[in-house]
């Protein structure tokens, strides 16, 4: 056995999922996006032993969309300091309100580890506790998400029946791809043999999009797209 299947409730107040190409204005997908999913269940849980992959969202409220003006700041921090004052922009995002979702994720191991008996109970010790590394958000830090478990049976509310709604070109995920010719960014490697050897790695962030469809309330993810990033991030699958 080398993956397990979880179902986790999560939700929030308000949510944005942007679409990453999108590079002034902030406008979110009508519903969460598979990285955002996969960021919660690492935020509750994470070792680089194992990778978690989402299979599905199901939406269980209206989709509800309002326009908000947002401080933000201009430049992204590095070593220098950055004096927020000069910085700070003004800028409208288009949000969601109100979310509520049923997130089914793998555990999935990675090459050459076993005992995944003990990470399943790891994690069930952590989220029974409510316990998580850091707060989970939904797209964005300032929208914390609140989580708890599901059963995948789940209804949705009778106002937020979706037979079927084309959201048409979705992030799915982003991989991140070592180079010494394309330095954008800095990022952390991890061994999953020896989880304590870490190093930071240069090279460039690379997005990675599918058409999405959510039917009976459902987004299924393609399986395939994890394919697709662990080759392009260079990683056996």
């Amino acid at each position: 056995m080398s993956k397990a299947t979880f179902f986790i409730k999560a939700g929030g107040d308000y949510a944005c999922f942007t679409n990453p190409g999108l590079k002034v204005e902030r406008c979110t997908y009508p519903v969460m996006t598979p990285a955002a999913a996969r960021g919660i269940l690492e935020a509750i849980y994470w070792k680089p032993q194992f990778r978690w992959e989402i299979r599905e969202i199901k939406v269980l409220k209206p989709i509800k969309q309002i326009s908000i003006m947002r401080n933000e700041i201009e430049d992204r921090q590095n070593k220098e300091p950055i004096i927020i004052e000069r910085k700070r922009q003004q800028r409208t995002s288009l949000i969601l309100k109100d979310v509520e979702y049923v997130i089914t994720a793998d555990l999935v191991l990675k090459e050459g580890i076993n005992n995944i008996e003990g990470y399943i109970s790891q994690f069930a010790r952590k989220f029974e506790n409510g316990q998580c590394h850091h707060t989970p958000y939904l797209g964005t830090r300032e929208f914390a998400a609140w989580f708890e478990s599901a059963t995948g049976d789940e209804e949705a509310e009778p106002n937020a029946k979706i037979e079927k709604l084309s959201i048409g070109q979705m992030l799915f995920d982003s991989a991140y791809i070592e180079d010494a010719e394309r330095k954008e960014i800095d990022f952390h490697l991890h061994s999953h043999t020896h989880p304590d050897d870490k190093r930071v790695a240069q090279g460039y962030q690379s997005a990675i999009y599918f058409d999405a469809v959510v039917e009976n309330n459902i987004l299924k993810i393609p399986p395939e797209k994890y394919f697709e990033l662990y080759e392009k991030e260079g990683v056996h699958v």
